[in-house]
């Protein structure tokens, strides 16, 4: 059963949990949200009135409309970017400043599931130090213009206790290797999409050199590994929507709170 924020005859604001996914392929075998929607919300407009999409395994909120001409109107909105969406990423690593990534995105031809950016690049104020090689190669390809501004709220830190509770049964080299590679260093941020390419976030952050905890496609097998120990799913939730309604006029805003298991995965991370 889908979580209702707000319903009126236009639209809906869902909460989407983690695990659905929005939209229908051949490739998927469960139900999505778009069939959800069109079978037991009767919702007849075009991709069941889906304005924006959320990955699969990102909660959150996400925005519906019950007929075309409510969905033309919000999905224009997205366009010109006057609508507000607002993220809480936890990331590995210690972010210390507020920036803004403007750096194009493309599908990776080396694997057609994933994405990755390619020239030209500007970050700021941090160096995308990680990912350069990867840019590198991606200059002759041409992308799509992808921003993203982002926030530290909480600079975070696994205590000793918590590391050798996670990891029971690691030899003194493994947990050198942990804290040689300050595995137990972390940043809560807010992120803020201009754009709405798909993987946005979590491809510009790694980019960055500041992977998304939990994250299976772009986290690193390793990594991925480490935190799946402690964290289930990628740690990035859909908290804030602005917009306007397309049939008043009223500037609406909506705010969604971490889930159960994004809040558990924190509190292992204590404030520093």
């Amino acid at each position: 059963m889908l979580k209702v924020i707000f319903e009126d005859g236009s639209l809906l604001v869902l909460d989407k949990p983690p695990g659905l996914v929005v939209t229908s392929s051949e490739t998927q075998s469960e139900p999505s949200l778009q069939d959800i929607l069109a079978k037991e919300y009767k919702i007849s407009a075009e991709r069941s009135g889906i304005v924006h999409r959320l990955d699969k395994d990102t909660s959150g909120l996400l925005l519906v409309a019950k007929d075309d001409e409510t969905l033309a109107a919000l999905q224009a909105q997205f366009k010109s970017r006057e609508v507000k969406k607002e993220y809480l990423a936890l990331v590995h690593g210690f972010i210390e400043k507020a920036g803004k990534i403007e750096a194009p995105i493309a599908r990776n031809p080396g694997d057609r599931e994933k994405f990755v950016v390619v020239r030209p690049c500007k970050v700021g104020p941090y160096e995308a130090t990680n990912a350069r090689p990867a840019c590198n190669a991606m200059r002759s390809i041409a992308g799509r213009e992808a921003v993203t501004e982002y926030k530290p709220l909480e600079l975070r830190v696994m205590s000793p206790e918590f590391m050798e509770k996670i990891f029971q049964g690691f030899t003194k080299i493994q947990f050198r290797k942990l804290r040689t590679m300050n595995y137990e260093q972390f940043t809560l941020l807010r992120c803020h999409p201009l754009t709405g390419r798909t993987h946005q976030i979590r491809v510009h952050l790694k980019y960055l050199g500041f992977g998304v905890v939990g994250d299976s496609k772009y986290g690193g097998r390793k990594t991925v590994r480490l935190d799946h120990r402690w964290v289930p799913r990628q740690f990035l939730h859909a908290a804030k929507l602005e917009f306007t309604h397309p049939r008043t006029g009223e500037k609406m805003s909506f705010e969604s709170k971490l889930p159960e298991d994004l809040e558990k995965a924190l509190a292992v991370v204590g404030k520093l």
